[in-house]
């Protein structure tokens, strides 16, 4: 009987010694990258997002009128997931975007990831902490401070991962609204959780199921696009809806917290182009 176990043991042990290990293989061909798009098609509500509609203003839950003369924001982070469950990120160098709403040539985030039907998305809105602390020779293209975007709180160190601008006339003129008279917001959604000590951290991770309105096919013989809706009334309307009138200003301060939740409701797949 010992003869027969110590014989068992041998061979299970000279066939996992004899098994191929897949655990460090990679899942994918980094040599066989296709192109792949995301866009991003800013609205506001049901409408297309024009910007100074004073003549038809927008409207928020409250019930207030607005409109809109400032939309930008960062997009970063970018990581797509295939049918099979398999995770890509795209190389973090190649993944910063900055969604300009006045020039409609930066709506499209423009990556290649490998080929493959891919079901999910998942991007941060904002700029990771890391990229927001490296020296700024590794802080190049869009996340270069002295690009001219304004993006950027030199008193801070920090990127505005979000900001929007605007007007509306239930502002009052006094301290708590703007006393310049001109009735204006400003919206700019920043902090990444702090380099020293902690901060408010505004980071803001999005993932959206791309099943229902068609996953991205993927190929090196064509260009594929997953088609975002980006709806701007969410930013009063979400989930900590607010009034205009009482938060007119709101940058790095505990209400921008509040705020923030909501831009993570902006985002919706409309549809995917292949």
């Amino acid at each position: 009987m010992k003869k027969i176990i110590t014989l068992i043991a041998i061979s299970a042990t000279l066939l996992t010694a004899c098994k191929k290990d897949y655990s460090s293989a990679p899942d994918f061909d980094e040599n066989n990258l296709a192109p792949l798009s995301v866009e991003f098609d800013n609205i506001a509500g049901g409408r297309t997002l024009t910007f100074n509609n004073t003549d038809v203003p927008y409207s928020n839950a409250k019930g207030e009128p607005f409109s809109i003369s400032l939309l930008q924001y960062f997009i970063s982070n970018i990581k797509v997931t295939t049918t099979s469950g398999k995770e890509y990120t795209v190389k973090q160098d190649d993944s910063y975007f900055l969604i300009k709403g006045s020039d409609k040539s930066t709506r499209f985030a423009k990556i290649k990831v490998p080929e493959g039907d891919y079901s999910k998305l998942t991007f941060v809105l904002g700029v990771d902490s890391l990229r927001s602390t490296m020296p700024l020779d590794k802080r190049t293209g869009v996340l270069d401070p002295a690009s001219g975007s304004n993006m950027y709180w030199g008193w801070n160190s920090g990127y505005i991962f979000f900001k929007m601008e605007g007007n509306s006339s239930v502002i009052t003129d006094d301290q708590l609204g703007d006393p310049s008279g001109k009735k204006q917001f400003k919206y700019h959604i920043g902090g990444f959780g702090g380099y020293s000590s902690a901060t408010i951290n505004n980071i803001k991770t999005i993932t959206l199921d791309l099943t229902n309105a068609g996953v991205a096919k993927v190929r090196k013989d064509r260009q594929s696009n997953i088609h975002l809706f980006v709806d701007v009334l969410k930013v009063f309307n979400g989930s900590n809806s607010f009034s205009i009138k009482e938060h007119p200003n709101v940058m790095f301060s505990e209400y921008s917290v509040s705020v923030a939740k909501n831009l993570s409701e902006m985002f919706k797949h409309d549809h995917t182009e292949n």
